[in-house]
């Protein structure tokens, strides 16, 4: 049977990545919080994500977890040294630990924090289960939102899906740039994952659709056709996370390609289109009910998609990128 939160009095949410995962256990985070406001709430995340929680009226403390420090052969003995720190480092006891990561290295994390109750979430993989104490069951098909909320219903804390909400930090505003925010698009069209960014040409016809309005692009690339507009302000490459934050939730609208920033974008701005190609909306688009989704051809609600539209793969082309502009104007 899973312990009564009642009976600790701090609990730990471990969860150092990636990007839009962070996100996505905000809502439940949030609802333990209100549920035992008695607990004193640390967040362990990879040094990178931090400014996404660190300022949350969630979290008491926000640990930097160094994991870029661990790659290779050297990186395993760093990891082991980091181990004594770990152990050494404050907390109210009784602590629980909560894993929503789900991989080896963060089971690993969860046992060596030293606390008897660890608790994770039955999808996990990499035989991360091996150091959990409690195992909470979910739909391993379902949307990480709604994965994650099952952490806080198993310890009895009712969770309606209409009341989700995301505690972000607030960001920073980016310094020496002074623009008309909330007339202007944030746009973010480039993402890591294969298939998944505009093309030069798409980025390039979406731009010119929405002139005269003014267009923000953020977001990270290399080497990608910049287009050369006056409405265009080009801050791709050139803004922190807290930076981004902070854009996406001044901006009057903002279009984003399937990525971590585009779940950022939901959770800051009610006027957020998050462009999908070939990835399923339903499990993986925004979860916020005010975003809107372009897939299979169409802008409509994530869940308004059928199982066949889910499943298509279609690349974006200039002609449906000039579309897309209809929606900031509508």
């Amino acid at each position: 049977m899973i312990p009564s939160l009642r009976d600790f009095q701090s609990a730990l949410i471990v969860k150092p990545s990636s990007l839009g995962d962070i996100v996505h256990t905000l809502p439940a985070v949030k609802t333990i919080r209100e549920a035992h406001p008695h607990l004193k709430l640390r967040w362990l995340a990879n040094t990178e994500w931090t400014p996404l929680i660190q300022g949350s009226p969630l979290i008491d403390e926000v640990i930097a977890f160094p994991r870029k420090r661990f790659r290779g052969l050297a990186g395993l003995l760093r990891f082991w040294n980091w181990r004594r720190e770990w152990m050494l480092m404050p907390r109210e006891g009784p602590e629980i630990v909560l894993d929503f990561q789900g991989l080896l290295r963060s089971g690993i994390v969860s046992r060596w924090r030293g606390s008897e109750a660890v608790i994770g979430l039955s999808d996990a993989r990499e035989g991360a289960r091996f150091f959990y104490s409690h195992i909470v069951p979910v739909n391993a098909g379902a949307h990480a939102v709604d994965r994650y909320l099952e952490m806080p219903r198993a310890f009895g804390i009712e969770v309606s899906a209409e009341e989700v909400s995301f505690d972000l930090a607030k960001g920073s505003q980016p310094a020496r740039v002074d623009l008309n925010w909330r007339e202007s698009v944030v746009l973010h069209p480039w993402s890591r994952g294969e298939g998944k960014s505009l093309s030069d040409e798409a980025l390039g016809a979406l731009c010119e659709a929405l002139s005269p309005r003014g267009v923000i692009l953020v977001g990270m690339h290399e080497g990608a056709k910049v287009p050369q507009a006056a409405h265009v302000t080009d801050l791709s490459n050139r803004t922190s996370l807290a930076e981004l934050v902070w854009i996406m939730r001044q901006a009057g609208w903002v279009i984003s390609v399937d990525s971590g920033p585009m779940h950022i974008a939901a959770a800051v701005n009610v006027r957020t289109l998050g462009l999908y190609t070939w990835s399923d909306p339903r499990k993986v688009g925004p979860y916020p009910a005010t975003a809107d989704v372009w897939k299979a051809g169409r802008i409509a609600k994530r869940t308004a998609f059928s199982a066949a539209e889910c499943v298509m793969e279609m690349m974006i082309s200039p002609e449906a990128a000039r579309e897309m502009a209809g929606w900031v104007r509508a």
